[in-house]
């Protein structure tokens, strides 16, 4: 059972973020998969370090889109980037050090941060990227 399903309700209108949050939901999925599946610490270990980089690369593009645009709510927008970006981090340095394990509670904290970030941060950002021709 997937940790968590895209729908359109998740759909910021910006065809590229669309994407690319589909590859974060499936890369959450995965590890939830790994971690029922008890699969062995390297497994679980580089599926934290994708889903690292793919949300960093995501904050990237992200990020691009809403200056190019000259979005409003940027730097506010970054700072939450920022916050999950180091949070998650920690979380994969104290996991490989062998301090703290993979968990439902980890998991269903980043499930809630994407679905919110998405629902209320980013689904505002759509109508102002569409309407400086980035869509």
């Amino acid at each position: 059972m997937a940790l968590m399903t895209w729908d359109d309700s998740l759909s910021t209108g910006v065809k590229a973020m669309d994407e690319q949050h589909k590859g974060l939901v499936k890369t959450l999925n995965d590890l939830h998969a790994a971690m029922i599946g008890g699969q062995a610490k390297g497994v679980t270990g580089d599926l934290l370090k994708t889903l690292v980089k793919y949300t960093q690369q995501h904050f990237a593009a992200e990020e691009g889109l809403m200056q190019r645009a000259k979005y409003p709510q940027f730097t506010a927008h970054c700072a939450l980037h920022r916050d999950l970006t180091a949070q998650v981090e920690k979380f994969v340095e104290r996991y490989e050090r062998g301090e703290i394990a993979l968990n439902v509670d980890l998991l269903t904290f980043l499930r809630e941060w994407l679905m919110k970030h998405i629902v209320k941060t980013d689904r505002e950002y759509g109508p102002w990227l569409n309407a400086h021709g980035l869509k």
